[in-house]
């Protein structure tokens, strides 16, 4: 018997400063907002994104979350990768909104493009070029 894993529901982000990655996550990236919670118990909202594919994002608030180690090595999650269909594109719309990014690379293995920016609190981004349609 199988476990069965489909693929992933949804990544959970905590944030710095709420208002600034809701923006960052919303306005920017584009996910749509499916709920928005505070919690009063413990003083910190929770923001259920989606984006069209129905992969989804929790942001959650603490107060005083403790800094996250971004060395690009470290233990733990190394990057979120987004699937676009044009990435000079994405990347033309993000250097719009002032999201600094990364030249943009050829993946060796596969031949795609892809290239890194970061979220406000440095978490790094990535956006992975698929077939162009």
């Amino acid at each position: 018997m199988a476990l069965g894993i489909g693929g992933f529901h949804h990544i959970a982000i905590i944030v710095s400063n709420y208002q600034k990655s809701k923006t960052f996550y919303t306005e920017i990236l584009g996910a749509e907002i499916i709920a928005e919670t505070y919690r009063q118990s413990r003083n910190s909202y929770k923001l259920d994104l989606r984006f069209k594919d129905g992969s989804q994002i929790e942001l959650f608030s603490f107060p005083s979350p403790p800094t996250r180690l971004t060395a690009p090595e470290a233990c733990g999650l190394r990057h979120l990768a987004f699937k676009v269909q044009n990435i000079q594109s994405a990347v033309k719309f993000l250097q719009e909104k002032g999201v600094e990014c990364e030249p943009i690379r050829i993946d060796e293995l596969t031949g795609k493009q892809f290239m890194f920016f970061r979220d406000p609190d440095d978490l790094p981004l990535e956006l992975y070029e698929l077939e162009q349609e």
